[in-house]
């Protein structure tokens, strides 16, 4: 009988052994980038505003920089956008994970046929 082998790979990122960035927040800051709202973005990606706001406020406050500025509602209505420390943290794990998943690719035959 044959079996469904895959060979997966996550990068993200602990700080003092806890998560700090990985692909659930890239897409987060990609959502956010994309729609210019931090609710828009968690509907987007199927998720509370509470929870993406407890992530973006701890990117903020973890980070060396802030990641997402938000404004608060008014006349104009609120808002939300990557800070450049965000597009830059976003594009530089974007470029890292596609060389990782380059590289996971090339010898994923190799590694299965193995096993």
């Amino acid at each position: 009988m044959e079996s469904n082998k895959e060979l997966k790979s996550r990068c993200w990122i602990d700080i003092d052994g806890k998560k700090f960035f990985g692909p659930g927040r890239a897409q987060l800051l990609t959502m956010i980038d994309k729609n210019g709202s931090l609710s828009k973005a968690a509907k987007e990606m199927g998720m509370s505003y509470r929870k993406a706001w407890a992530m973006v406020e701890d990117m903020n406050l973890r980070g060396q920089q802030p990641y997402v500025e938000l404004h608060k509602g008014g006349t104009k209505g609120g808002g939300a956008e990557l800070t450049e420390t965000g597009k830059k943290a976003l594009s530089t794990f974007q470029k890292m994970n596609d060389k990782i998943t380059q590289i996971v690719q090339e010898h994923t035959d190799e590694m299965l046929g193995l096993i």
